[in-house]
């Protein structure tokens, strides 16, 4: 099986937004198997112990972080089903 590739960005590129170097800032990609790729923050050891009770993280996950902005600006580009 391979892997999935990106397909498109979501939304706004980094320098779009107002990135200066325009490489390192939150991005979100749609891939060829229908699934979505985030680059952001990992913040998995500060938001761990704060999910609800009926959220998990397995060992192969991480919770990253986001700018509200990134998403928002995406938000034109998800699509709908």
């Amino acid at each position: 099986m391979t892997s999935p590739h990106i397909i498109r960005r979501i939304g706004a590129s980094p320098r779009q937004r107002g990135s200066l170097d325009g490489n390192t800032c939150p991005d979100i990609f749609e891939l060829s198997d229908g699934t979505f790729a985030v680059i952001g923050a990992d913040r998995t050891e500060a938001l761990e112990g704060k999910l609800p009770s009926d959220a998990g993280r397995s060992s192969d996950e991480r919770i990253v972080v986001i700018t509200r902005e990134t998403l928002l600006q995406a938000k034109i580009d998800i699509p709908d089903a």
